[in-house]
Formats: C-alpha cells, structure tokens, sequence
C-alpha cells in the first residue's frame, strides 16, 4: 500500500488511498474532485522539494466548522479578562488515488472535474446579466431624484409667503 505526504493549508499529511482527512477549508462544493499537485513524497521518492509528476486526487465529502476553541486571558490583579471563541472552517475529503509519472485522474474524477468547470464558466454569464438588469434599474431611480430639488425650492418659497410661528406666551403663575 502506497503512501504519499502532501502540502495543502499551510500542512503536511501522510496520506493513502481512501483515507478520510480534515484540512484547511477549500473553496469547492461536496462532491467535487479536488488535486493536490504539492506532493512532497510518494513511497519511498521523495522530492525535492516536490516529487515531479506526482498528483493525489481527492473527492470533497464535506465543509463544516469545526467545535469552538475558548480563548481566555487574564491579566491578575488589574480587574482585565478578554473571552473569546473560534470556530475554524475544515473541509473533510476521502483521497481516492495517489498517481505518479504525469498521470492523470481516473475518467470518473476526470468527468466531474470537467463538470464543475462548466458550471464554473456558465455561472458568471448568469450573473452578467443581473447587473445589467441593475443598472437600468439604477438609471431609473436616477430621475426621480433630479426632480426633488424642485419640490424643495417649491417649500421654500412658500414658507418666505407664510409668517413665521410664534412660541405661545407664558402664562404667569397665580399665587
């Protein structure tokens, strides 16, 4: 059974086929099939620093956070205590092979990645025209507000016709 020790994150993991583990967060979707192409060894190769050709792919199970880790600082004697918490972003992939020599993913890993890439290119059409759409409707609220300085000069003028309000007099009090 082959093993190979990847870089992703920031860290290094000795992994091997159908081996389950959590990493830092990555910014795909359950279900995809993600390449670490940073392999540093793969059996007894090891690289220097990467092993050339070497690739291990991997299949996206989830994305969660992970539990809360409590920070907690105390200054003694100066009444000072800082809490806090942080939940880190983890994805959890299932590695589903481990190639060498320039090879690549087996059809079915193959078949999703090019999957995701179309939907990867068809998604930023879908969101060109929103913004289109937004514009027009941003030109169209553009209008009205020209046409409000008028209404305010329109109450201007008619408050220099109006006499101003009088505060209403005190009335003295009765002893």
């Amino acid at each position: 059974m082959t093993f190979a020790v990847i870089k992703t994150g920031g860290k290094q993991y000795k992994v091997a086929a159908n081996d389950v583990i959590k990493i830092e967060k990555l910014e795909a979707e359950a279900g995809d099939i993600v390449t670490f192409d940073q392999v540093l060894m793969v059996g007894d190769t090891i690289g220097a620093p990467l092993v050339e050709g070497a690739l291990v792919a991997a299949e996206l199970v989830e994305t969660k956070k992970q539990k809360t880790v409590i920070i907690f600082k105390k200054r003694r004697r100066h009444n000072s205590r800082r809490r806090n918490g942080h939940r880190q972003l983890l994805t959890t992939v299932r590695i589903t092979e481990i190639l060498t020599g320039g090879a690549k993913p087996t059809i079915k890993a193959a078949a999703k990645a090019e999957k995701t890439e179309a939907v990867a290119e068809e998604a930023p059409a879908k969101k060109a025209a929103p913004k289109a759409e937004a514009t027009e409707a941003t030109e169209a609220k553009a209008a009205p507000k020209k046409a409000a300085p008028k209404k305010a000069a329109a109450t201007e003028d008619t408050a220099a016709e109006k006499p101003a309000k009088k505060a209403p007099a005190k009335k003295a009090d009765k002893e």
